[in-house]
């Protein structure tokens, strides 16, 4: 356990005395459970790899410098394999065998959309590092209390979207626009988000194809796009997805520059796509200032997973272990209500991503970074919101 750590679980816990009401799941014995959901096996599970490994790294160091309230923490692990039937499974084993108290994931967007719908229903706690579709957050509070338990430590695809639309027109000058996207929630939505906000300040998306997740063969989309003679590119996909169409566009001459969302943060993408990744730009979660708490993050890590670098999603996970941790030492108990309330009352939460805060519905209050790949190194350009219908950049 790194003292930094340690300092950091102390710092923000304020003990509390055990409250009525609420389901006690989640603990047996002298350990609280916590279960994680995301994609452990197939072409994306780097993702899900990356995730609980930074959550089980977390829960770790927790342990080792005594746990919460006197009991240890159990993460359970459960591989959704990137589909929403499999997480559902998942969630239904944590949920009632497992007797879980809260959850981290689901980490892809549409199985978080179905899993956040059963936690709204039997009210409890989870917490996405990496779901952004806007409507994760938005499902119905359909518990007794009819309180909200869904919540994530990633921004939100709307204002990822916003940003990027905003920032493609005013910063970079496109005017005319095509895009490459798989038909599901993540990609579509900030497909669909990114043209709503470009469109509405005078540019135009002079082309719009699509593809599904597993495609290997993106020549007819791109051939298509080519034709369209759009400025740049928008490919709002998962890595392999990506990896593909930039080699594929090269193989065909498309030669314009390739814009993506935050997927692309996944350093997987240097590894599968070496030759091509070079002038990309994407939008992405802002850069957390340097911290103690960032690089004995990373560093932990690095040691732990034979010299891997966690990316921002697992970085997320990371930050979302502690702060239900910080949840279950001050509710003292591992009532769910409790724990709800107290993850929803987390306020200036110094995590290795930054400080953290949530807003009323559960979404991570934040700014978005924007990056210009060199080569195989992502380059910070810096953070923006949108503010009075402009793009401003805040540091």
């Amino acid at each position: 356990m790194r003292k930094a750590i340690a300092l950091l679980l102390v710092a923000f816990v304020c003990l509390a005395g055990v409250a009525a009401g609420g389901s006690s799941e989640g603990s047996s014995g002298d350990t609280y459970k916590i279960g994680f959901i995301g994609p452990l096996t197939g072409d994306n599970a780097n993702y899900g790899i990356r995730c609980s490994n930074a959550a089980r790294l977390a829960v770790d160091e927790i342990n080792a410098a005594g746990g919460v309230d006197g009991k240890m923490l159990e993460l359970i692990a459960e591989d959704s394999e990137g589909t929403v039937d499999k997480a559902l499974a998942a969630y239904e084993k944590l949920a009632y065998m497992d007797e879980v108290c809260a959850i981290i994931g689901p980490v892809f967007t549409s199985p978080a959309l179905a899993v956040a719908q059963r936690c709204q229903e039997d009210g409890i706690v989870m917490i996405s590092p990496s779901a952004t579709h806007k409507d994760v957050t938005a499902q119905p509070a359909t518990n007794p209390d009819g309180l909200n338990y869904v919540f994530r430590t990633v921004p939100s695809d709307a204002l990822q979207s916003e940003v990027a639309g905003h920032y493609f027109y005013e910063v970079l000058g496109y005017r005319k626009l095509a895009s490459l996207y798989a038909m599901n929630d993540y990609s579509q939505g900030l497909a669909l988000g990114m043209k709503e906000t470009f469109e509405s300040l005078g540019g135009e998306v002079v082309a719009e194809e699509t593809c599904m997740v597993g495609d290997k063969d993106f020549r007819t989309q791109l051939t298509q796009i080519k034709a369209a003679d759009p400025e740049a590119i928008y490919i709002p996909n998962y890595t392999v997805e990506d990896a593909q169409i930039l080699e594929q566009a090269a193989q065909l001459g498309v030669n314009v520059r390739f814009l993506s969302s935050d997927g692309f943060s996944d350093p997987e993408i240097y590894n599968l796509a070496p030759d091509f990744t070079d002038g990309v730009i994407y939008v992405g979660p802002a850069q957390a200032e340097a911290s103690s708490v960032l690089t004995d993050f990373q560093a932990a890590y690095s040691a732990a997973y034979n010299g891997d670098a966690p990316d921002s999603f697992a970085t997320n996970s990371y930050d979302a272990t502690y702060i239900i941790a910080a949840a279950l030492d001050r509710a003292g108990s591992a009532d769910t209500k409790l724990i709800r309330d107290e993850v929803a009352a987390t306020k200036d939460f110094q995590g290795a991503n930054g400080v953290m805060n949530f807003a009323a519905n559960g979404d991570l209050v934040a700014s978005q970074g924007v990056y210009e790949v060199d080569g195989i190194t992502p380059v910070y350009i810096g953070s923006f919101q949108v503010v009075d219908g402009h793009i401003v950049q805040v540091d």
